[in-house]
């Protein structure tokens, strides 16, 4: 009796092993980017757009658009979890970042600034 008890919890417990992998790739979508445009000030202005592939089939000709005639930087092709960052020069922080493909994915985002943490004094 013991052993059948075994079977049957184990094979429950693989079935729902199974339900899980399922559902969670099923919520992946197939097309999806990420899109991260950041503007650090300080001596310097420094800009970077963080593009990732968060899909699970590659994308194409990934357009990244500055804005005001800004030369749009171009990725061939972005692999599912590949992560691409560009530093993009005299732009217009007040621009939004447009990301494009071929796949029909469009992400709009302005720029953000990082949120400053004040170091601890070490006394």
């Amino acid at each position: 009796m013991k052993p059948i008890m075994y079977g049957v919890i184990g094979g429950g417990g693989a079935v729902m092993i199974a339900i899980v992998i399922i559902l969670v790739s099923q919520s992946t979508p197939q097309y999806a980017l990420l899109l991260n445009p950041v503007i650090q000030t300080g001596t310097s202005t420094d800009m970077h757009v963080m593009v990732q592939n968060t899909g699970k089939a590659p994308l194409t000709n990934v357009r990244v658009d500055y804005g005001h005639g800004t030369k749009a930087d171009i990725i061939p092709v972005l692999n599912p979890g590949e992560k691409v960052w560009l530093s993009p020069s005299n732009i217009d922080t007040n621009n939004n970042v447009v990301v494009t493909d071929d796949q029909g994915v469009t992400v709009t985002k302005p720029y953000t600034t990082p949120i400053k943490t004040p170091l601890a004094d070490s006394d």
